[in-house]
């Protein structure tokens, strides 16, 4: 789902050597969920409208569109643990649960490499993530260096237009509301909730209840965003698989998705993981996050690096999603998208004036008699 911060695939992946199906990540997490559960194919709404649905069949569940997709099982299945014991019993920490735990019900053979093996029994049941039916062979590593990929990027971010953004997101949650948190602008959002306000922060990466970014020194490497980035988890938080996840997601349970973007149409299509010709990463989590949320906001620069608006007629790029995006804040103003299409202006940024939003906007842009700052 995504091709991530390992140089040796990329290179791979670039020279041909390796065949890869980008998918979006909930899909991913469901193939091989059902895999080990052996569920041969499910239906989800995740991809409609992009390049991910070609050739897969399409069907219609309460007025509502889905893709089939099959399930998804391995020879073997390598996977890393904090605590196993010598019947394969194996226990998470953190957000290091992610895919392991549906990876070791996939695989015909399944290897554990824990940082703590120890005799059968010695594990509270109770706490048992993976029972050991799963696993064929365990053993305890060595050495560990537990690297943060994003490490540096932990460090306070000094004020820009990025910032500003984050900080007008911030209030545009309301008080009680579940929200997950994309990549990029919107993992900032963390650190500018007001005071005394309950907003539960989830992450695809199997977490609920997520605190500021970790203070720098602090960091613990598994405690980190979807975004890879040290996090702190507030009282009452949890953690949990990725296909756990990914169902709190496409089940509704997720009020509102904050996530990047390239380029959203007058109509709320979004474009957001993928530039023809140059290096794909892959779409992550977001097919499915704008396949399944009834809020969707969009944070991005107005404009692109060399100028251009991101704010368009239509959609030139590939499509993440069509007709989802609800709202879109930029550095320069925010914006919500007209049922009947356009972009309608709500709020300018502080000294940005309408005429500057104007020239900076593709699409068709609705401009109202007052248009406060923020």
């Amino acid at each position: 789902s995504y091709v991530g911060e390992n140089k040796e695939f990329e290179r791979q992946l670039l020279t041909g050597e390796l065949e890869v199906d980008l998918l979006p990540q909930g899909t991913l997490a469901e193939k091989i969920r059902c895999g080990g559960a052996g569920i041969p194919a499910f239906y989800t709404p995740a991809g409609i409208g992009t390049e991910v649905a070609a050739g897969k069949e399409h069907r219609i569940f309460n007025g509502k569109e889905y893709l089939m997709e099959l399930a998804l099982t391995a020879d073997f299945s390598f996977i890393k643990a904090w605590k196993g014991d010598t019947e394969g019993n194996l226990i998470f920490r953190g957000t290091a649960q992610n895919f392991n735990s549906m990876m070791a019900k996939a695989g015909k053979i399944v290897i554990a490499e824990v940082e703590e093996l120890v005799p059968a029994g010695s594990l509270d049941p109770n706490e048992i993530h993976t029972p050991g039916i799963y696993v064929q062979r365990i053993f305890q590593g060595s050495n560990y260096i537990k690297p943060i990929e994003d490490f540096a990027a932990t460090a306070q971010s000094e004020e820009d237009q990025k910032e500003i953004i984050a900080r007008r997101l911030a209030k545009a949650i309301k008080d009680g509301e579940y929200v997950n948190l994309g990549i990029g602008i919107p993992t900032r959002v963390s650190n500018h909730i007001p005071a005394g306000m309950k907003v539960i922060l989830q992450s695809e990466n199997g977490m609920l209840g997520i605190g500021p970014l970790a203070e720098v020194g602090f960091e613990d490497p598994d405690l980190i965003n979807a975004s890879k980035r040290a996090v702190t988890i507030l009282k009452g938080g949890a953690f949990f698989s990725s296909s756990e996840s990914f169902a709190m997601i496409r089940g509704d349970h997720v009020d509102v998705t904050i996530l990047g973007g390239m380029q959203v149409s007058e109509n709320g299509d979004l474009a957001n993981w993928k530039v023809p010709g140059k290096m794909v990463k892959g779409m992550g989590g977001a097919m499915d996050l704008v396949a399944s949320a009834d809020k969707v906001i969009v944070a991005m620069l107005h404009l692109t690096s060399d100028g251009k608006s991101k704010l368009v007629s239509s959609c030139d790029l590939p499509l993440t999603g069509e007709r989802c995006v609800t709202r879109i804040i930029t550095d320069l103003a925010v914006l919500d998208i007209n049922p009947e299409g356009g972009f309608l202006l709500k709020e300018r940024a502080h000294g940005v004036s309408v005429e500057k939003i104007k020239a900076a906007t593709e699409g068709r842009l609705i401009i109202p008699d007052q248009v406060p700052e923020f």
